[in-house]
């Protein structure tokens, strides 16, 4: 399971590392102490970026952008057939859905939580990690 730093997850969520540490000061999100780091669980994060997507982003503008059509962002759902699969993504305030191979979800290692970037060609979403 993946675990991010404050300053991965602002990134993620698309805002100020002051404002990640502000949330993570108010319990808006689980933390817990790795060494002199505070991190955060990839399915905790999932779970938050998603909430905060549909609350908006407090007020501040997300970086994202589509230049080069690429928006990383954290897996929130992952659904598995026997051969395809439905793969949620929250790029900042964007949700994208990918469907493809089971067998693909399982080489990339996609589970909630973790990290990963869709890449928009057309009406073909490809999905890869970092």
């Amino acid at each position: 399971m993946e675990s991010y730093t404050i300053g991965q997850a602002a990134r993620l969520l698309g805002v100020s590392v002051d404002t990640a540490r502000r949330w993570a000061d108010a319990e808006r999100f689980p933390t817990y102490r790795e060494g002199t780091r505070r991190m955060i669980q990839g399915p905790d994060l999932a779970a938050f970026c998603v909430q905060a997507a549909q609350e908006g982003s407090d007020g501040e503008e997300a970086p994202y952008t589509s230049a080069r059509n690429a928006f990383p962002g954290i897996v929130t759902a992952v659904k598995l057939g026997t051969v395809d699969a439905q793969v949620e993504i929250q790029a900042g305030p964007h949700r994208i859905v990918s469907l493809l191979t089971r067998e693909a979800v399982e080489e990339l290692g996609l589970e909630v939580g973790a990290q990963a970037t869709a890449r928009v060609k057309s009406t073909s979403v490809f999905v890869d990690r970092a």
